[in-house]
């Protein structure tokens, strides 16, 4: 984009608005308006105070539109996959937001969770929270990661098949056994078994196991029985928890031992219709 020198950073911000876009780094628009790298974060400063812009990592900022200045930041699905072609790691939007994206959400999903192969901090992004999890082997997830259209362009997300999975292997970050149950009893009519065993491999058994038990409760038999074929050949399986925040609490007596999945169950999970 060809810009007058003599712009400043407010016009600068609206012409790229005009052009359809929110994001820009610190080096292009110091270079754009024909200023110091100092003089650009003073301007920028300005705007942060005024909440018409939005700068959620270090060099990168966000253009807020008329629109949401009241929330302080337009919705991070506008700006995640610039956000992380800018800190230059794959990325995939997954756990309860993708879910959300794939019809299989009872309820709005506040935080906006992303999986990188980089360790970073959250951060509140007007009426969100961007959260990040980590995943060292990015590159055995690639044939199950997706494009997904956004007004402003696209982001990658997970497929239901590794949502699913996901939704087991944070499950710290998915919510209690229930409201996963209640994810997955939607989900799981997206999920193809072929898929899922495809993808089995790149997550540890104790995830397969949980996962399984699951599928086998909300009785998506082809995906169950899909599952424990996988497993079959990595015989005896270890004892575990289905929830570790539960181990040894309550009327034990009631635990139920799941011998297909190996699976110890201290509570029943409750589907929210």
């Amino acid at each position: 984009m060809m810009l007058d020198r003599r712009l400043t950073l407010s016009a600068y911000m609206t012409d790229l608005l005009s052009s359809g876009q929110v994001v820009f780094t610190r080096d292009e628009a110091a270079h754009a308006l024909g200023v110091t790298i100092p003089g650009f974060l003073k301007a920028a400063a300005r705007q942060q105070q005024r909440k018409a812009l939005f700068n959620p990592r270090h060099g990168f900022y966000v253009v807020v539109p008329p629109q949401y200045l009241s929330w302080g930041a337009p919705p991070p699905n506008w700006y995640v996959d610039d956000l992380m072609r800018h800190e230059g790691h794959p990325y995939y939007v997954g756990l309860l937001k993708a879910a959300e994206l794939h019809g299989a959400s009872h309820q709005a999903v506040m935080e906006f969770q992303v999986v990188t192969d980089k360790r970073l901090p959250k951060f509140r992004a007007g009426r969100s929270i961007v959260a990040f999890f980590y995943r060292k082997d990015m590159a055995q997830l690639a044939g199950a990661i997706i494009d997904h259209k956004t007004d402003t362009g696209k982001m990658r997300v997970s497929s239901p098949e590794l949502t699913a999975f996901d939704l087991l292997r944070y499950a710290h970050a998915a919510g209690n056994i229930d409201s996963i149950a209640t994810v997955l009893a939607d989900l799981g009519k997206k999920i193809e078994p072929g898929r899922l065993v495809a993808l089995a491999p790149a997550f540890e058994r104790t995830v397969i196991q949980r996962l399984g038990y699951l599928l086998d409760y909300l009785k998506f038999d082809a995906l169950a029985d899909a599952l424990h074929g996988h497993l079959e050949e990595s015989h005896p399986l270890p004892w575990i928890e289905l929830e570790l925040d539960r181990k040894g609490k309550g009327d034990v007596s009631k635990d139920e031992r799941d011998a297909r999945w190996h699976v110890i169950v201290r509570h029943k999970p409750e589907i929210d219709e």
